[in-house]
């Protein structure tokens, strides 16, 4: 049988599994990244994690057949380097691939977090069978992963996807992490949500949002509970991120007329609160024929997107 490990490092957690050819998790572990340790530690706490895994399915180098990283950030595909990830301090320029072959003597790829998503929902997921999709995730940030003719495209810097990064405003506009203004991640992602939330409590009004969180902090997790509530606030708030999402694939639908936009990420959750908006927008913003043809669905794989797609890497 086909075993692969496939490792997404994340800024608070690493999650390490061992996966089937069949895409189907044996065995999953995680462990704290500590990256204001610096990479060197991460890449310990790694490798040691690797040697766990080993021990606890009985299995050693040579019944891996690879191995595969994912990273939030921009990533070498072709050479192995993290060249930057910009919610992992210290990692600039890392050469894991070539760290981890050294280790344990197997094969070792890594890419994007999000492109790795894409490919384990096109190998096991909500993508297969379809030559044409995107998978969008909508989080702390906005990424894609995009397959054209049945393969993920990368672009020429490994650079590929970065819808958040649309711009729905062409002066002004919020401030993105990029440093740039008017950028859908702006407009739509996670923290987007909170400020709405906060720019509402600000301006003297009660929700039950504000209530569900008591004490702690107001997050979109809490704002879509209370909007499945039927707190007519929070379920706006969806309502405008929703949109402001599908305006920003209404351009990417028109460019590439995809199958299907795969919508995965912790806001999309959600579900519909955020899928119906999106849709809506879609259906009256894109051509008509680009339009009409593509299907708005859920991810399938979940939180375990990240660790089956990065299993994949290089099969």
């Amino acid at each position: 049988m086909v075993k692969r490990i496939g490792i997404d490092v994340g800024g608070t957690n690493v999650k390490i599994a061992l996966v089937d050819g069949e895409g189907k998790i044996i065995y999953s572990n995680s462990v704290p990244t500590y990256a204001q340790m610096g990479y060197e530690y991460t890449v310990n706490n790694i490798k040691q994690a690797i040697r766990d895994l080993m021990k606890e399915t009985n299995t050693d180098s040579k019944d891996i057949e690879a191995i595969g990283f994912d990273f939030p950030g921009q990533v070498d595909y072709k050479t192995g380097v993290v060249k930057l990830a910009p919610n992992i301090p210290g990692w600039v320029n890392v050469p894991i691939a070539q760290m981890i072959e050294e280790e344990f003597h197997i094969p070792t790829k890594i890419d994007n977090d999000v492109r790795c998503a894409a490919l384990g929902e096109m190998k096991f997921g909500a993508g297969r069978g379809c030559e044409n999709f995107i998978c969008i995730t909508v989080g702390t940030g906005i990424g894609s992963g995009i397959v054209i003719n049945g393969q993920l495209v990368r672009g020429a810097a490994n650079a590929a996807g970065e819808i958040g990064h649309i711009k729905l405003q062409m002066n002004d506009g919020p401030i993105c992490g990029c440093g740039d203004t008017g950028c859908l991640e702006a407009f739509a992602s996670g923290p987007s949500i909170v400020a709405m939330a906060y720019d509402y409590i600000r301006g003297g009004k009660s929700a039950k949002f504000r209530e569900m969180a008591g004490d702690g902090e107001i997050t979109p997790y809490i704002v879509a509970k209370a909007a499945e509530a039927g707190d007519p606030v929070a379920k706006r708030i969806f309502e405008i991120v929703g949109t402001y999402v599908g305006m920003g694939l209404v351009s990417v639908i028109n460019l590439l007329n995809p199958e299907k936009v795969i919508v995965g990420g912790g806001v999309a959750e959600a579900g519909d609160l955020l899928l119906d908006p999106i849709r809506k927008t879609v259906k009256e913003r894109a051509m008509a024929v680009a339009g009409n043809s593509v299907e708005i669905v859920p991810a399938e794989l979940g939180n375990h997107a990240g660790v089956i797609g990065a299993s994949m890497l290089g099969s």
